[in-house]
């Protein structure tokens, strides 16, 4: 069904969507989208860096303690 839009059907449907919700609200909305996306981005990379730091890390407890631990 959606294969058959083309340039002109997409023109007509973005006129309708101007007309019905106005230019100020339009904008809001995609100002919305636009942070969402960039705090979707961030929690990507947040969550990247928090991953490859769970991989470097280390067992820094000190011989003694191991040594207790295994007893």
């Amino acid at each position: 069904m959606l294969n058959n839009i083309g340039l002109p059907g997409l023109l007509l449907i973005a006129v309708v969507v101007l007309v019905l919700f106005g230019r100020g609200k339009i904008s809001s909305l995609m100002g919305e989208v636009g942070k969402g996306i960039t705090a979707f981005k961030k929690g990507v990379d947040d969550g990247k860096a928090e991953i490859e730091e769970a991989a470097n890390a280390r067992d820094v407890t000190p011989e003694e303690e191991k040594e207790k631990d295994k007893v």
